[in-house]
């Protein structure tokens, strides 16, 4: 403000206005009181190909990072090797590495699937393209995990140990499961899925499109690690193998500190530590290992020297989140 409009905005309160003396102000009063502002609305929950991964208000989708800390957190994560490991991005540059999924139009074929646990599968056909990308390569040993998303019904398909059978014979696999993208439905308590929690993959995976490119993850990530108990927690629905007191339900969800520093993160690392934060991640299965294997996407952008920061992170850095209530069936 100028100020010669100043002094003239000065004198005005001063001396009043321009009416009788001693007349009431004349300034207007102000708006009432709207008090505090509305709550702060959730973002948009992730999509792809035009598809929702579950809805805004899901759990996968929710922050978390002011939800209470489980009582028995220190011991949980004592258990999943708190006082030695640290976190691993088990996705990078390498074509094997991370889990491959491909998006299939609605015209898609249906094939026909043969699996070894049909009592816990969602039978077929499914819409897998003889091609299906399968985790860590067509010939590859291990996990061999497939995931197809039909774009047109947005139904992601998962399996297990997943091989292809020849031209229009479809694929043998140890287990396969189907989620409807726009709901979020669970499976059946007891069911397993493509992984031992009987939680999807794709929805918590790190996708390079969401850390590199729009730089925000707005779901939880999943990552293996230790031993689980027989037991889980929603929205896990399978439990682990553990007999061991302190073992945590599978579907536990944990979140990085608020106090830890991220001062010094940078780049793709950076973004998967901030939705550490805010979404956390669910333990998603068992494995042995020297480290807290976070779970990613196949694609060969990834920066390696970039995720290699994720390392410096230990696991005792993290907290679990409360959990809701423990199933054993």
């Amino acid at each position: 403000m100028r100020p010669s409009l100043c002094i003239a905005v000065a004198l005005a309160f001063a001396c009043g206005s321009s009416g009788p003396q001693g007349a009431a102000s004349t300034v207007p009063p102000g708006p009432p009181d709207a008090g505090p502002p509305p709550p702060r609305a959730e973002p948009p929950g992730p999509e792809i190909a035009g598809c929702p991964i579950f809805p805004a208000g899901n759990d996968w989708n929710r922050d978390v990072s002011a939800d209470p800390v489980d009582a028995r957190s220190d011991a949980l994560l004592r258990h999943m090797g708190a006082g030695a490991l640290s976190l691993h991005a088990d996705f990078g540059a390498d074509p094997k590495s991370g889990i491959p999924y491909v998006v299939v139009a609605a015209s898609q074929p249906r094939v026909p699937m043969t699996f070894t646990f049909a009592s816990q599968s969602d039978p077929g056909p499914y819409p897998f393209p003889d091609d299906v990308p399968i985790q860590g390569g067509r010939d590859a040993p291990g996990d061999r995990h497939a995931v197809v998303v039909d774009s047109g019904r947005c139904l992601l398909y998962e399996t297990f140990d997943t091989h292809w059978l020849g031209p229009g014979l479809g694929y043998r696999a140890g287990s396969g499961a189907l989620f409807d993208l726009r709901t979020g439905a669970l499976r059946p308590d007891g069911w397993t899925s493509a992984t031992a929690s009987g939680l999807p993959i794709l929805p918590g995976l790190a996708r390079y499109e969401e850390v590199a490119v729009a730089r925000e993850i707005r779901h939880a990530l999943t990552f293996t690690a230790g031993t689980a108990a027989r037991a889980f927690v929603h929205p896990g629905t399978h439990p682990g193998n553990s007999d061991a007191p302190d073992a945590p339900p599978m579907a536990t969800r944990i979140r990085l500190r608020a106090s830890y520093d991220l001062s010094r993160a940078t780049g793709m690392s950076r973004v998967i530590l901030l939705a550490l934060q805010r979404y956390g991640m669910f333990l998603v299965d068992e494995a042995e290992g020297s480290f807290a294997a976070i779970s990613g996407a196949t694609d060969s952008r990834w920066d390696d020297r970039d995720l290699d920061q994720l390392k410096e992170v230990p696991l005792s850095a993290f907290e679990v989140v409360r959990l809701p209530p423990v199933l054993t069936r």
